[in-house]
């Protein structure tokens, strides 16, 4: 099939609009990174501190390791900095491993969005579901079932397929071996609070949000970007979905500009921070009501799971 019909950037800029919102950045993409962290940090130490606050720091860290996964997405697209090779070292060893794997693959979710080709349709396709459905889950999300079966459930499917003679004690170690450099940060990671007394703190405040909190506005993520999308849509401007998002939302559920996405699949080359203005340029020309927008995530997700 052909690829996906794009937007054509002299339709809705001007030259020197389009140089200013393409134009990479030697900091921006960096103070992102550090800001990122530091809001970890500031939310780790304030559950030290002040341990009553913990179950609201539970989702603010776990909001932020997605915006880690954004910032990844942002490299992914060379947007995190300017020198490719800085970009993809930032985006590897400070914001996801899994950068050299998601590269390719989410670079044919762009060029295929929404077509049978699309590796992400599958995420989007099954909607609207029953709110029955949805609630399912959530408890799933946050109960960690979620976060087990992506994390670890490639272990059982390996041992249950394994090859014909190999053991199950080598088909474990083999596929747990695929989880070194998690098990390896996490461990020292662990470590490292534990000798400072705080083993509990990363426990509680940096696996408890990657288990609960990740999973679930990982999945809010997706559904607000394509869900209800129609498929093979010819539009460039209805492919994906911007979702408004107020100071609350973006603290707890879209950190760093991801609510633009029908933004960022008209226009792949913009920089994450260039989004809010490039809504803005689009608001002028009177494009937004051409484009798939929704005012709010709780809106989106009523109709994604009607009652």
């Amino acid at each position: 099939m052909a690829v996906a019909p794009r937007a054509q950037p002299e339709d809705f800029f001007s030259n020197e609009e389009w140089q200013s919102l393409t134009t990479r950045s030697s900091w921006k993409g960096l103070w992102l990174v550090a800001h990122c962290w530091g809001v970890i940090g500031a939310a780790m130490l304030a559950g030290i501190l002040w341990p009553w606050t913990m179950p609201l720091m539970v989702p603010i860290v776990g909001a932020r390791q997605l915006g880690l996964f954004i910032l990844m997405h942002d490299a992914a697209h060379a947007g995190l900095h300017r020198n490719r090779r800085i970009n993809d070292w930032v985006g590897y060893w400070l914001c996801s491993s899994t950068l050299r794997d998601y590269r390719p693959y989410h670079l044919q979710h762009h060029r295929f969005v929404q077509q049978t080709e699309d590796p992400d349709l599958v995420l989007s396709a099954p909607f609207p579901i029953s709110r029955d459905s949805m609630w399912r889950k959530v408890v799933r999300d946050l109960s960690g079932q979620t976060f087990y079966k992506q994390r670890f459930g490639h272990i059982a499917e390996g041992i249950r397929h394994r090859a014909p003679g190999e053991s199950a004690l080598k088909a474990f170690g083999r596929e747990l071996a695929k989880d070194r450099r998690f098990l390896a940060g996490n461990g020292l990671g662990f470590l490292a609070f534990a000798l400072a007394g705080y083993g509990w703190a990363w426990l509680l405040m940096w696996l408890l949000p990657m288990a609960t909190w990740l999973p679930l506005v990982s999945r809010v993520r997706n559904i607000a970007e394509h869900a209800l999308v129609a498929q093979n849509e010819a539009d460039p401007l209805r492919q994906a979905r911007t979702t408004q998002a107020g100071w609350l939302e973006r603290a707890l559920v879209a950190p760093y500009w991801v609510n633009y996405h029908c933004e960022h699949h008209m226009f792949t080359g913009l920089p994450c921070w260039s989004l809010p203005k490039a809504h803005r340029l689009l608001q002028r020309r009177g494009a937004i009501a051409r484009m798939e927008v929704q005012p709010g995530y709780l809106s989106l997700l009523r109709r994604a799971a009607p009652a």
